[in-house]
Protein backbone atom coordinates (compact mmCIF):
# COMPACT_ATOMS: atom_id res chain seq x y z
CA UNK A 1 0.00 0.00 0.00
CA UNK A 2 1.27 3.67 -0.73
CA UNK A 3 1.49 6.20 1.25
CA UNK A 4 -1.54 7.92 -0.57
CA UNK A 5 -3.32 4.88 -0.55
CA UNK A 6 -3.12 4.30 3.11
CA UNK A 7 -4.47 7.86 3.72
CA UNK A 8 -7.43 7.10 1.39
CA UNK A 9 -8.15 3.96 3.72
CA UNK A 10 -8.24 6.03 6.73
CA UNK A 11 -10.81 8.38 5.21
CA UNK A 12 -13.06 5.91 3.63
CA UNK A 13 -13.13 4.79 7.19
CA UNK A 14 -15.07 7.91 8.26
CA UNK A 15 -11.72 9.90 9.63
CA UNK A 16 -12.73 13.01 6.78
CA UNK A 17 -11.17 15.30 9.12
CA UNK A 18 -8.78 14.47 11.99
CA UNK A 19 -10.58 16.65 15.21
CA UNK A 20 -7.76 16.21 17.45
CA UNK A 21 -4.17 16.54 16.29
CA UNK A 22 -3.37 13.58 18.86
CA UNK A 23 -5.43 11.44 16.56
CA UNK A 24 -2.44 11.18 13.73
CA UNK A 25 -0.47 9.19 16.18
CA UNK A 26 -2.52 6.45 14.86
CA UNK A 27 -2.30 7.00 11.26
CA UNK A 28 -0.68 3.92 9.70
CA UNK A 29 1.49 4.04 6.47
CA UNK A 30 3.65 2.09 4.35
CA UNK A 31 7.29 2.21 5.45
CA UNK A 32 6.57 5.43 7.91
CA UNK A 33 6.09 5.21 12.16
CA UNK A 34 4.38 8.17 13.73
CA UNK A 35 5.97 8.73 16.54
CA UNK A 36 4.68 12.23 18.03
CA UNK A 37 0.95 14.41 16.98
CA UNK A 38 1.14 17.36 19.34
CA UNK A 39 -0.93 20.37 18.97
CA UNK A 40 0.72 23.83 19.40
CA UNK A 41 -0.99 26.50 20.58
CA UNK A 42 -0.48 30.20 19.13
CA UNK A 43 2.39 31.62 20.91
CA UNK A 44 3.73 28.33 22.09
CA UNK A 45 7.58 28.01 21.92
CA UNK A 46 8.78 25.73 19.32
CA UNK A 47 12.65 24.34 19.53
CA UNK A 48 14.67 25.47 16.34
CA UNK A 49 17.67 23.08 17.35
CA UNK A 50 20.25 25.09 15.28
CA UNK A 51 22.82 28.20 15.30
CA UNK A 52 22.04 28.34 19.29
CA UNK A 53 18.46 29.88 18.31
CA UNK A 54 16.25 29.58 21.27
CA UNK A 55 12.37 28.53 21.11
CA UNK A 56 10.26 30.66 19.09
CA UNK A 57 6.87 31.65 19.49
CA UNK A 58 4.73 30.55 16.84
CA UNK A 59 1.98 32.91 15.69
CA UNK A 60 -0.20 30.30 14.29
CA UNK A 61 -1.75 27.22 16.16
CA UNK A 62 -0.65 23.88 14.43
CA UNK A 63 -0.46 20.16 14.20
CA UNK A 64 3.47 19.06 14.71
CA UNK A 65 3.57 15.66 13.61
CA UNK A 66 7.18 13.28 13.72
CA UNK A 67 7.56 10.34 12.33
CA UNK A 68 10.50 8.17 10.99
CA UNK A 69 10.45 6.36 7.21
CA UNK A 70 12.02 3.36 6.55
CA UNK A 71 12.04 3.15 2.28
CA UNK A 72 15.07 0.50 2.50
CA UNK A 73 15.80 -1.55 5.70
CA UNK A 74 19.10 0.50 6.51
CA UNK A 75 16.78 3.86 6.21
CA UNK A 76 16.19 6.08 9.23
CA UNK A 77 14.74 9.24 7.77
CA UNK A 78 13.35 11.61 10.69
CA UNK A 79 10.58 13.84 9.26
CA UNK A 80 8.34 16.90 10.71
CA UNK A 81 4.88 17.92 9.36
CA UNK A 82 3.59 21.46 10.59
CA UNK A 83 -0.40 21.37 9.77
CA UNK A 84 -2.02 24.92 10.19
CA UNK A 85 -5.82 24.82 11.61
CA UNK A 86 -8.34 24.41 8.82
CA UNK A 87 -9.54 27.83 8.85
CA UNK A 88 -6.37 28.94 8.58
CA UNK A 89 -4.76 26.69 5.75
CA UNK A 90 -4.47 28.03 2.88
CA UNK A 91 -5.04 24.33 0.56
CA UNK A 92 -0.65 24.83 -0.33
CA UNK A 93 1.63 22.46 0.44
CA UNK A 94 5.63 23.31 1.17
CA UNK A 95 8.69 21.40 1.94
CA UNK A 96 12.01 22.84 2.29
CA UNK A 97 15.50 21.53 1.47
CA UNK A 98 17.99 21.52 4.46
CA UNK A 99 21.91 22.37 4.24
CA UNK A 100 25.25 20.98 4.28
CA UNK A 101 25.59 17.36 4.75
CA UNK A 102 21.49 17.66 6.48
CA UNK A 103 21.66 15.38 9.28
CA UNK A 104 19.30 17.46 12.04
CA UNK A 105 15.66 19.35 11.25
CA UNK A 106 17.20 22.12 12.51
CA UNK A 107 17.62 24.47 9.31
CA UNK A 108 14.39 23.28 8.20
CA UNK A 109 12.76 24.51 10.74
CA UNK A 110 13.81 28.55 9.96
CA UNK A 111 11.95 27.89 6.65
CA UNK A 112 9.00 25.36 7.66
CA UNK A 113 8.14 28.76 10.59
CA UNK A 114 7.45 31.66 8.06
CA UNK A 115 5.85 29.39 5.24
CA UNK A 116 3.64 27.87 8.49
CA UNK A 117 2.72 31.41 9.68
CA UNK A 118 1.15 32.02 6.19
CA UNK A 119 -1.12 28.90 5.75
CA UNK A 120 0.94 26.77 4.75
CA UNK A 121 1.47 23.01 5.39
CA UNK A 122 5.20 22.71 5.80
CA UNK A 123 7.42 19.62 5.88
CA UNK A 124 11.03 18.74 6.19
CA UNK A 125 13.28 16.08 6.32
CA UNK A 126 16.71 15.62 8.15
CA UNK A 127 17.95 13.74 5.12
CA UNK A 128 18.22 10.35 6.65
CA UNK A 129 20.69 10.38 8.93
CA UNK A 130 22.10 12.34 12.16
CA UNK A 131 24.87 14.80 12.29
CA UNK A 132 25.42 18.62 12.37
CA UNK A 133 24.36 20.12 9.16
CA UNK A 134 26.13 23.35 9.74
CA UNK A 135 29.56 22.01 8.91
CA UNK A 136 31.53 20.19 6.77
CA UNK A 137 33.40 17.86 8.78
CA UNK A 138 30.23 15.06 9.12
CA UNK A 139 29.68 12.74 6.30
CA UNK A 140 30.80 10.08 8.66
CA UNK A 141 27.27 8.42 8.50
CA UNK A 142 27.79 7.82 5.03
CA UNK A 143 30.85 5.39 5.27
CA UNK A 144 30.17 2.31 3.76
CA UNK A 145 26.48 3.07 3.85
CA UNK A 146 24.89 2.99 0.44
CA UNK A 147 21.25 3.48 1.25
CA UNK A 148 22.22 6.12 3.62
CA UNK A 149 24.15 7.71 0.46
CA UNK A 150 21.02 7.19 -1.63
CA UNK A 151 18.59 8.87 0.78
CA UNK A 152 20.27 11.68 1.32
CA UNK A 153 20.98 11.75 -2.57
CA UNK A 154 17.48 12.28 -3.50
CA UNK A 155 15.46 9.54 -1.71
CA UNK A 156 14.60 11.55 1.71
CA UNK A 157 12.54 14.16 -0.03
CA UNK A 158 10.05 12.47 -2.43
CA UNK A 159 9.42 9.97 0.83
CA UNK A 160 8.86 12.93 2.72
CA UNK A 161 6.85 14.66 -0.06
CA UNK A 162 4.54 11.54 0.00
CA UNK A 163 4.36 11.42 3.51
CA UNK A 164 3.69 14.84 3.96
CA UNK A 165 0.82 14.81 1.60
CA UNK A 166 -0.77 11.47 2.82
CA UNK A 167 -1.22 12.84 6.31
CA UNK A 168 -2.19 16.58 5.33
CA UNK A 169 -5.30 14.38 3.34
CA UNK A 170 -5.74 12.33 6.54
CA UNK A 171 -5.92 15.65 8.73
CA UNK A 172 -8.04 18.32 6.13
CA UNK A 173 -10.00 15.68 4.07
CA UNK A 174 -8.37 16.16 0.94
CA UNK A 175 -4.92 16.54 -0.06
CA UNK A 176 -2.78 19.91 -0.90
CA UNK A 177 -4.01 21.68 -4.14
CA UNK A 178 -0.68 22.88 -4.86
CA UNK A 179 2.54 21.53 -4.01
CA UNK A 180 5.70 23.80 -3.41
CA UNK A 181 9.74 23.14 -2.67
CA UNK A 182 11.81 25.41 -1.40
CA UNK A 183 15.48 24.95 -0.44
CA UNK A 184 18.56 26.46 -1.13
CA UNK A 185 22.64 25.10 -0.63
CA UNK A 186 21.91 21.60 -0.54
CA UNK A 187 18.80 22.57 -0.28
CA UNK A 188 19.13 24.04 -3.96
CA UNK A 189 20.63 20.58 -4.88
CA UNK A 190 17.92 19.01 -3.51
CA UNK A 191 15.16 21.05 -5.55
CA UNK A 192 16.91 20.56 -8.83
CA UNK A 193 16.67 17.26 -7.89
CA UNK A 194 13.10 17.10 -7.08
CA UNK A 195 12.48 18.54 -11.02
CA UNK A 196 14.70 16.01 -12.72
CA UNK A 197 14.02 12.92 -10.65
CA UNK A 198 10.37 13.41 -9.41
CA UNK A 199 8.93 15.77 -11.49
CA UNK A 200 5.56 14.60 -10.36
CA UNK A 201 6.12 15.62 -6.93
CA UNK A 202 5.87 19.54 -6.95
CA UNK A 203 3.57 21.88 -8.69
CA UNK A 204 6.77 24.75 -7.93
CA UNK A 205 10.08 24.94 -7.15
CA UNK A 206 12.78 27.36 -5.96
CA UNK A 207 16.47 26.53 -5.71
CA UNK A 208 18.82 29.12 -4.32
CA UNK A 209 21.99 28.67 -4.33
CA UNK A 210 22.25 25.30 -5.99
CA UNK A 211 25.01 22.82 -4.98
CA UNK A 212 23.65 21.01 -7.90
CA UNK A 213 27.05 20.35 -9.38
CA UNK A 214 27.88 18.33 -6.19
CA UNK A 215 31.06 16.18 -7.85
CA UNK A 216 32.17 19.43 -9.48
CA UNK A 217 31.65 21.65 -6.71
CA UNK A 218 33.64 19.20 -3.57
CA UNK A 219 36.68 18.85 -5.97
CA UNK A 220 36.36 22.72 -6.18
CA UNK A 221 36.42 22.78 -2.47
CA UNK A 222 39.80 21.11 -2.62
CA UNK A 223 41.23 22.66 -5.25
CA UNK A 224 40.34 26.03 -3.10
CA UNK A 225 42.30 23.94 0.00
CA UNK A 226 45.41 23.66 -2.31
CA UNK A 227 45.11 27.43 -3.58
CA UNK A 228 44.22 28.76 -0.66
CA UNK A 229 46.05 26.87 2.45
CA UNK A 230 49.02 24.88 1.24
CA UNK A 231 51.39 27.14 0.65
CA UNK A 232 51.86 29.30 3.56
CA UNK A 233 53.18 32.41 1.56
CA UNK A 234 50.05 32.37 -0.81
CA UNK A 235 47.73 32.46 2.56
CA UNK A 236 45.87 35.41 2.14
CA UNK A 237 45.44 36.73 5.78
CA UNK A 238 41.35 37.81 6.80
CA UNK A 239 42.26 40.99 7.51
CA UNK A 240 44.05 41.90 4.26
CA UNK A 241 39.94 41.19 2.38
CA UNK A 242 38.83 44.56 2.98
CA UNK A 243 41.72 45.79 1.21
CA UNK A 244 41.01 43.35 -1.50
CA UNK A 245 37.37 44.27 -1.15
CA UNK A 246 37.97 48.07 -1.11
CA UNK A 247 39.83 47.97 -4.32
CA UNK A 248 37.80 45.95 -6.31
CA UNK A 249 34.75 48.26 -5.53
CA UNK A 250 36.82 51.22 -6.01
CA UNK A 251 36.78 50.65 -9.64
CA UNK A 252 33.51 48.85 -10.16
CA UNK A 253 30.98 49.97 -7.97
CA UNK A 254 29.75 52.77 -10.07
CA UNK A 255 29.81 50.70 -13.30
CA UNK A 256 25.81 50.93 -12.61
CA UNK A 257 25.65 54.27 -11.86
CA UNK A 258 24.79 53.64 -8.35
CA UNK A 259 27.28 53.56 -5.43
CA UNK A 260 26.14 51.69 -2.50
CA UNK A 261 28.88 49.23 -1.91
CA UNK A 262 27.46 45.93 -4.13
CA UNK A 263 28.28 45.46 -7.55
CA UNK A 264 25.55 44.96 -9.38
CA UNK A 265 26.78 42.20 -11.76
CA UNK A 266 30.11 41.48 -11.02
CA UNK A 267 30.81 40.14 -14.91
CA UNK A 268 31.33 43.40 -15.72
CA UNK A 269 33.97 43.98 -13.16
CA UNK A 270 37.67 43.31 -14.25
CA UNK A 271 40.07 43.98 -11.14
CA UNK A 272 43.30 42.69 -11.43
CA UNK A 273 44.37 41.91 -8.05
CA UNK A 274 48.30 42.84 -9.00
CA UNK A 275 47.34 46.74 -8.45
CA UNK A 276 47.04 46.08 -4.86
CA UNK A 277 50.72 44.25 -4.72
CA UNK A 278 53.31 45.52 -2.29
CA UNK A 279 56.02 47.49 -4.35
CA UNK A 280 58.13 45.42 -1.89
CA UNK A 281 58.12 42.99 1.12
CA UNK A 282 54.94 42.76 2.88
CA UNK A 283 52.25 45.23 4.27
CA UNK A 284 48.85 45.05 5.53
CA UNK A 285 47.57 47.54 3.02
CA UNK A 286 48.82 45.22 -0.16
CA UNK A 287 49.39 42.11 -1.16
CA UNK A 288 52.51 39.79 -1.72
CA UNK A 289 53.62 38.09 -4.88
CA UNK A 290 52.39 35.05 -4.08
CA UNK A 291 48.72 36.47 -2.37
CA UNK A 292 48.33 37.97 -5.90
CA UNK A 293 49.04 34.74 -7.42
CA UNK A 294 46.41 32.86 -5.00
CA UNK A 295 43.97 35.11 -5.51
CA UNK A 296 44.10 35.28 -9.56
CA UNK A 297 43.43 31.62 -9.04
CA UNK A 298 40.61 32.17 -7.25
CA UNK A 299 39.13 34.28 -9.12
CA UNK A 300 39.42 31.97 -12.10
CA UNK A 301 38.38 29.04 -10.70
CA UNK A 302 39.64 25.23 -10.80
CA UNK A 303 41.12 23.36 -14.23
CA UNK A 304 42.42 19.94 -14.61
CA UNK A 305 46.19 19.37 -15.75
CA UNK A 306 45.31 19.95 -19.06
CA UNK A 307 44.25 23.47 -18.46
CA UNK A 308 40.53 22.28 -18.39
CA UNK A 309 37.89 24.33 -16.23
CA UNK A 310 36.20 22.13 -14.04
CA UNK A 311 34.36 24.71 -11.75
CA UNK A 312 33.70 28.33 -11.84
CA UNK A 313 35.71 30.82 -9.83
CA UNK A 314 34.29 33.63 -7.66
CA UNK A 315 33.62 36.92 -8.60
CA UNK A 316 34.98 40.12 -7.06
CA UNK A 317 33.50 42.40 -4.36
CA UNK A 318 32.78 40.56 -1.74
CA UNK A 319 35.38 39.31 -0.15
CA UNK A 320 35.31 41.04 3.27
CA UNK A 321 31.82 40.26 3.51
CA UNK A 322 30.50 39.02 6.52
CA UNK A 323 30.51 34.49 7.03
CA UNK A 324 32.14 35.11 3.04
CA UNK A 325 35.53 34.28 2.55
CA UNK A 326 37.01 33.81 6.22
CA UNK A 327 34.16 31.58 6.57
CA UNK A 328 34.46 29.46 3.56
CA UNK A 329 38.06 30.23 1.41
CA UNK A 330 40.39 32.13 3.14
CA UNK A 331 39.69 30.86 7.16
CA UNK A 332 42.23 28.61 9.30
CA UNK A 333 39.11 27.16 9.41
CA UNK A 334 37.90 27.74 6.00
CA UNK A 335 34.41 24.91 5.27
CA UNK A 336 35.62 24.02 1.43
CA UNK A 337 38.42 21.79 2.65
CA UNK A 338 36.21 20.40 4.96
CA UNK A 339 33.41 19.46 2.67
CA UNK A 340 35.71 18.05 0.53
CA UNK A 341 37.78 15.79 3.06
CA UNK A 342 34.40 14.32 4.25
CA UNK A 343 33.26 14.13 1.07
CA UNK A 344 36.60 11.93 -0.07
CA UNK A 345 36.88 10.29 2.88
CA UNK A 346 33.41 8.62 3.50
CA UNK A 347 31.65 8.89 -0.08
CA UNK A 348 34.47 7.71 -2.69
CA UNK A 349 37.50 6.36 -1.19
CA UNK A 350 35.30 4.66 1.65
CA UNK A 351 38.53 5.43 3.75
CA UNK A 352 38.13 7.25 6.98
CA UNK A 353 41.69 8.65 7.41
CA UNK A 354 42.28 9.99 4.14
CA UNK A 355 43.52 12.89 3.80
CA UNK A 356 44.67 15.18 0.52
CA UNK A 357 48.19 13.93 -0.36
CA UNK A 358 50.42 16.18 -1.46
CA UNK A 359 50.18 14.93 -5.40
CA UNK A 360 46.44 15.56 -4.98
CA UNK A 361 45.01 14.88 -8.92
CA UNK A 362 41.83 17.06 -9.73
CA UNK A 363 40.95 15.49 -12.68
CA UNK A 364 41.49 12.08 -10.90
CA UNK A 365 39.49 12.63 -8.22
CA UNK A 366 36.56 13.77 -10.13
CA UNK A 367 36.83 10.82 -12.16
CA UNK A 368 36.56 9.03 -8.91
CA UNK A 369 33.64 10.79 -7.56
CA UNK A 370 31.62 10.19 -10.58
CA UNK A 371 32.43 6.60 -10.30
CA UNK A 372 31.01 6.34 -7.17
CA UNK A 373 28.45 8.24 -6.94
CA UNK A 374 28.05 10.46 -9.70
CA UNK A 375 24.50 8.35 -10.77
CA UNK A 376 23.16 9.80 -6.77
CA UNK A 377 24.63 13.12 -5.97
CA UNK A 378 24.36 15.51 -8.46
CA UNK A 379 21.76 17.25 -9.76
CA UNK A 380 22.89 19.30 -12.94
CA UNK A 381 21.22 17.93 -16.09
CA UNK A 382 20.07 20.21 -17.82
CA UNK A 383 17.12 18.30 -18.99
CA UNK A 384 13.75 19.81 -17.29
CA UNK A 385 11.41 18.25 -20.00
CA UNK A 386 9.58 16.49 -17.83
CA UNK A 387 9.20 18.74 -15.55
CA UNK A 388 8.17 21.25 -17.95
CA UNK A 389 5.47 18.71 -19.93
CA UNK A 390 3.76 18.35 -16.08
CA UNK A 391 3.23 22.16 -15.72
CA UNK A 392 5.62 22.69 -13.25
CA UNK A 393 7.64 26.32 -12.34
CA UNK A 394 11.15 26.57 -11.88
CA UNK A 395 13.05 29.99 -9.91
CA UNK A 396 16.48 29.96 -9.35
CA UNK A 397 18.27 32.40 -7.52
CA UNK A 398 22.15 32.90 -6.36
CA UNK A 399 23.62 36.04 -4.69
CA UNK A 400 26.50 37.49 -6.42
CA UNK A 401 28.77 37.69 -2.64
CA UNK A 402 28.26 34.15 -2.18
CA UNK A 403 31.37 32.62 -1.06
CA UNK A 404 30.64 28.68 -0.56
CA UNK A 405 29.13 28.24 -4.16
CA UNK A 406 30.25 30.55 -7.02
CA UNK A 407 27.35 32.09 -8.07
CA UNK A 408 28.68 31.69 -11.75
CA UNK A 409 27.39 27.98 -11.32
CA UNK A 410 23.82 28.69 -11.70
CA UNK A 411 24.35 30.96 -14.71
CA UNK A 412 26.45 27.96 -16.03
CA UNK A 413 23.70 25.44 -15.19
CA UNK A 414 20.96 27.95 -16.39
CA UNK A 415 22.76 28.61 -19.56
CA UNK A 416 22.75 24.72 -20.56
CA UNK A 417 18.88 24.48 -19.85
CA UNK A 418 18.36 27.38 -22.35
CA UNK A 419 20.45 25.75 -24.76
CA UNK A 420 18.92 22.38 -23.97
CA UNK A 421 15.58 23.56 -24.24
CA UNK A 422 15.54 26.81 -26.25
CA UNK A 423 15.75 30.37 -24.34
CA UNK A 424 11.82 30.90 -24.60
CA UNK A 425 10.99 27.72 -23.83
CA UNK A 426 12.73 28.17 -20.77
CA UNK A 427 11.53 30.91 -19.60
CA UNK A 428 8.25 30.29 -20.00
CA UNK A 429 8.55 27.36 -17.05
CA UNK A 430 12.14 28.61 -15.37
CA UNK A 431 13.91 32.30 -14.37
CA UNK A 432 16.72 32.71 -12.72
CA UNK A 433 17.69 35.61 -10.33
CA UNK A 434 21.12 37.41 -9.20
CA UNK A 435 21.06 38.76 -5.96
CA UNK A 436 23.79 41.99 -5.98
CA UNK A 437 25.54 41.97 -2.95
CA UNK A 438 23.48 38.66 -1.00
CA UNK A 439 26.25 36.02 0.74
CA UNK A 440 25.38 32.40 0.64
CA UNK A 441 21.20 32.02 0.69
CA UNK A 442 20.89 35.06 2.94
CA UNK A 443 22.80 38.08 4.48
CA UNK A 444 25.24 40.17 2.71
CA UNK A 445 25.45 44.24 2.30
CA UNK A 446 22.74 44.27 -0.67
CA UNK A 447 18.91 44.13 -0.31
CA UNK A 448 18.99 40.18 0.96
CA UNK A 449 15.28 39.42 1.60
CA UNK A 450 12.85 38.39 -0.70
CA UNK A 451 10.05 36.06 -1.71
CA UNK A 452 10.85 33.70 -4.17
CA UNK A 453 8.07 31.26 -1.99
CA UNK A 454 5.05 33.64 -3.14
CA UNK A 455 6.62 34.52 -6.63
CA UNK A 456 6.24 30.86 -7.78
CA UNK A 457 3.14 30.59 -6.34
CA UNK A 458 1.58 33.34 -8.26
CA UNK A 459 3.55 31.93 -11.74
CA UNK A 460 1.75 28.43 -10.80
CA UNK A 461 -1.71 29.25 -9.40
CA UNK A 462 -2.23 32.79 -11.98
CA UNK A 463 -0.04 32.56 -14.52
CA UNK A 464 2.09 35.64 -13.67
CA UNK A 465 5.63 34.74 -14.61
CA UNK A 466 8.04 36.76 -12.47
CA UNK A 467 10.37 39.38 -14.65
CA UNK A 468 11.29 41.06 -11.13
CA UNK A 469 11.16 40.06 -7.64
CA UNK A 470 11.33 42.83 -5.11
CA UNK A 471 14.25 42.81 -2.53
CA UNK A 472 14.89 44.59 0.88
CA UNK A 473 17.28 45.24 3.00
CA UNK A 474 16.45 45.51 6.90
CA UNK A 475 17.88 46.63 9.65
CA UNK A 476 17.46 43.95 11.53
CA UNK A 477 18.07 40.99 9.82
CA UNK A 478 17.92 38.20 12.25
CA UNK A 479 14.44 39.52 12.94
CA UNK A 480 13.32 38.71 9.23
CA UNK A 481 15.35 35.67 9.28
CA UNK A 482 13.35 34.15 12.01
CA UNK A 483 10.15 35.51 11.01
CA UNK A 484 9.74 37.70 14.07
CA UNK A 485 8.31 41.30 14.15
CA UNK A 486 10.52 44.39 14.73
CA UNK A 487 12.29 44.88 11.28
CA UNK A 488 12.04 47.70 9.52
CA UNK A 489 12.88 48.53 5.70
CA UNK A 490 15.98 50.29 4.76
CA UNK A 491 15.82 50.17 0.69
CA UNK A 492 14.19 48.16 -1.79
CA UNK A 493 15.83 46.98 -5.12
CA UNK A 494 14.35 44.87 -7.87
CA UNK A 495 16.25 41.24 -8.86
CA UNK A 496 15.37 41.04 -12.36
CA UNK A 497 15.00 37.37 -14.34
CA UNK A 498 18.17 36.61 -16.16
CA UNK A 499 20.01 37.81 -17.95
CA UNK A 500 18.51 41.36 -17.07
CA UNK A 501 19.99 43.78 -14.42
CA UNK A 502 18.70 46.36 -12.67
CA UNK A 503 19.29 49.77 -13.85
CA UNK A 504 18.77 53.12 -11.97
CA UNK A 505 16.64 55.91 -13.91
CA UNK A 506 19.27 58.59 -12.53
CA UNK A 507 16.87 60.33 -11.12
CA UNK A 508 14.89 58.58 -8.25
CA UNK A 509 16.08 57.50 -4.73
CA UNK A 510 18.20 55.13 -5.26
CA UNK A 511 16.97 53.31 -2.35
CA UNK A 512 13.50 53.02 -3.78
CA UNK A 513 13.15 49.86 -6.30
CA UNK A 514 10.55 52.09 -8.11
CA UNK A 515 13.94 53.92 -10.12
CA UNK A 516 14.67 51.33 -11.37
CA UNK A 517 14.76 49.29 -14.25
CA UNK A 518 15.21 45.78 -15.68
CA UNK A 519 17.51 45.31 -18.75
CA UNK A 520 19.76 43.78 -20.50
CA UNK A 521 23.31 44.68 -20.06
CA UNK A 522 24.81 46.55 -23.01
CA UNK A 523 21.34 47.19 -24.94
Amino acid sequence: MTLAAGAGALLAAGAAHAADCADLAGLKLKNATITSAKPYATGEGVEIGVFGIPPLPTMKAFCRVEATLRPTPASNIKVEVWLPASSDWNGRFMATGNGGYGGSLGQPRLAMRPALHRGYVTAGTDLGHSGDGSTGEDASWALNQPELIRDFGYRANHVTAEFAKAVTAAYYGSGPKYSYFHGCSDGGREALMEAQRYPGDFDGIVAGAPANAWLRLMTSMAWTWKSAHVNPASMIPDEKLPVIQAAALALCDKIDGVEDGVIEDPRACRFDPHTIQCKSGDGPDCLTAPQVTALRALYQGPRDAGGKQLFAGFPAGGEAVPNAWPLWITGAKAQHPGFARSFFRNMVYSDPAWDFPADFDLGKALVDAKAAVGDILPSDNPDLSAFHRRGGKLIMFHGWADAAISPYASIEYFDAVRAKTGAAKTDSFARLFMAPGVSHCLGGPGPNTFDMLEAVAKWVEKGQAPDRVIATKYDNEYASLLDMPGAKPLRTRPLCAYPKIAVWDGKGSTDEAASFTCKVPGK
